[in-house]
């Protein structure tokens, strides 16, 4: 088996491409696949400053050298979400990468900051703590953007996440969330825009590249994720990928293409309808926002003055 574009001998095969790759080959596909959804989808102006939102994990973590590598002024945002030694672990992996790259990295904690873990904040809100953990996630990538000034949040959403949760919200014909499964969601009132440069790079490829770059990562799936329905839409596509490649790019991108706006107004008229959480600020449909309901459940034994709104 030999490189498509050097012919010396390849070290992967991508039956999605019909192609193999030596190792400085297949680096090189990597970082051309996401430069080529930087342009193609307009994901970042000149001089603008990204935020990567780095877990610790093989996805990000290739994300942000692959970024820096393309010349993107990059830091990096790490939330301690307070699972034991998983986020333990995985906050040194992000460390590291950091230190070795010379680069930046912010650093949250949430117990620290607000109290609570995220196992203790999804069983005090009755949420699922995959649940839990996204809309954390997403408020507080938002809200140290907004803070510290940067015009983007770049996440390590790959082809195969957005394949599943695209194959999920399509079982359930969740339309608003259709509506906003976009490689690119743009800068509103109280939101930086969010990018998924990875969208064209599946898991596999991302394992390799970390493998051939000497990046550690944390290997193991985080413990709350056990029963997490992506998961198992996962294997479904991976099924459908095995017997039938490309499947997975084809479903996705044929969406990006051919149905995505078909569920843009429905996004919008969300959009008009944001107010400003009372607790915190930030855009929200009702009085507070979900972030900050999470953090009344999962603080409610405590004493009001030890709970930290920003």
């Amino acid at each position: 088996m030999k490189c498509r574009r050097c012919r010396q001998p390849a070290v992967i095969e991508l039956r999605r491409h019909n192609a193999a790759f030596c190792p400085e080959c297949f680096l090189h596909h990597c970082r051309s696949q996401v430069r080529r959804s930087l342009e193609d989808f307009h994901m970042i102006g000149e001089g603008e400053r990204v935020l990567v939102a780095v877990s610790g994990g093989k996805d990000s973590l290739a994300l942000w050298d692959i970024l820096l590598d393309l010349g993107v002024a990059a830091d990096g945002l790490y939330l301690g979400l307070g699972i034991g030694d998983y986020s333990d672990r995985s906050g040194e992996f992000a460390r590291a990468f950091a230190s070795g790259r010379g680069a930046r990295l912010i650093e949250v904690d949430i117990p620290s900051a607000y109290g609570f873990g995220i196992p203790e904040g999804a069983a005090a809100a009755r949420r699922v703590p995959c649940s839990a953990c996204g809309l954390s996630k997403r408020h507080l990538f938002n809200q140290a953007a907004v803070e510290g000034g940067y015009d983007v949040v770049a996440t390590g959403h790959n082809l195969d996440d957005e394949a599943a949760v695209l194959f999920g919200n399509v079982l359930r014909w969740s339309t608003e969330y259709l509506g906003r499964q976009l490689p690119v969601l743009p800068a509103a009132d109280g939101f930086v825009r969010k990018i998924k440069p990875l969208v064209r790079l599946g898991e596999r490829e991302m394992a390799a590249y970390c493998v051939l770059r000497g990046i550690d990562y944390i290997v193991e799936e985080c413990p709350m994720a056990e029963g997490n329905k992506h998961l198992g839409y996962k294997d479904a596509l991976n099924a459908v990928e095995e017997t039938s490649p490309g499947s997975k790019a084809a479903f996705y991108f044929g969406f990006l293409d051919r149905g995505a706006a078909h569920f843009a107004p429905e996004v919008e008229a969300v959009r008009q309808s944001l107010g400003t959480c009372a607790a915190c600020g930030s855009p929200t449909t009702g009085e507070t926002c979900s972030f900050c309901r999470l953090v009344d459940a999962a603080t409610a034994p405590l004493q009001a003055p030890t709970r930290r709104r920003r």
